[in-house]
């Protein structure tokens, strides 16, 4: 088993006149080809818990690792790196850039790496689409797709530079039921048939009885 993403005791606090911990004393190891389903109630911490595995926030204390590099200590340019090349997210909303087409939405982080050759991101980022069930909507503008194709594109967004780990939050909470269930499907086969790490944080005890382990979060703390 290989470890893609770990936390050490950490912990994320706001000061201020009245000090607020987000996060507190968390420890979690996540393997490759593994989907865990964070859960808890509104307010417990289970996005800022995941935006500190995902690097999008620095712990107050307690260390990080990805790939087995501790990532603690980087600086911003450093982490920001990191994310682009090791790391892929999915957010409730989709984020697409709404002049841009899917096919371009699915180039930018391609073409901000530019690991590939132009051509060769081209052809990467359409069978990408092809392969999510979008090859009628390569060319669309995000007005004219559906929520649920808006959020397959985030998905293949998300897997364009090739990640290691997926990070999802909330991803079908605007979703009707159907496609809801296409794109639970889609982020549990990231783990079982692309063998990512994937964290997914959601209220659907439906969707969290998929992933394969469950991690519960109150008041910052996992508890189970």
């Amino acid at each position: 088993m290989t470890i893609a993403l770990r936390a050490e005791s950490v912990t994320r606090r706001l000061e201020g006149e009245v000090p607020v911990t987000l996060v507190r004393d968390a420890s979690l190891e996540i393997a490759s080809g593994e989907c865990v389903a964070v859960t808890g109630p509104s307010g417990s911490g289970k996005s800022s818990l995941l935006y500190l595995l995902g690097l999008l926030d620095k712990p107050t204390s307690g260390r990080t690792w990805l790939g087995g590099e501790e990532t603690t200590g980087l600086d911003e340019d450093a982490l920001a790196d990191v994310r682009l090349a090791r790391l892929g997210f999915v957010f409730q909303s989709h984020f697409l850039l709404p002049e841009f087409s899917a096919l371009e939405n699915v180039l930018l982080p391609m073409d901000r790496l530019a690991r590939l050759a132009p051509s060769d991101r081209k052809e990467r980022a359409t069978e990408l689409l092809i392969s999510l069930g979008l090859a009628s909507e390569i060319h669309k503008l995000p007005k004219q797709l559906s929520g649920g194709q808006s959020q397959r594109v985030a998905i293949a967004r998300a897997l364009a530079n090739d990640p290691a780990v997926g990070l999802a939050d909330e991803p079908t909470g605007n979703l009707d039921t159907v496609s809801s269930a296409t794109v639970q499907s889609l982020i549990i086969d990231l783990a079982h048939k692309r063998g990512r790490a994937v964290i997914v944080v959601t209220h659907d005890a439906g969707f969290a009885a998929k992933a394969d382990r469950i991690v519960a979060v109150v008041d910052g703390r996992i508890v189970r």
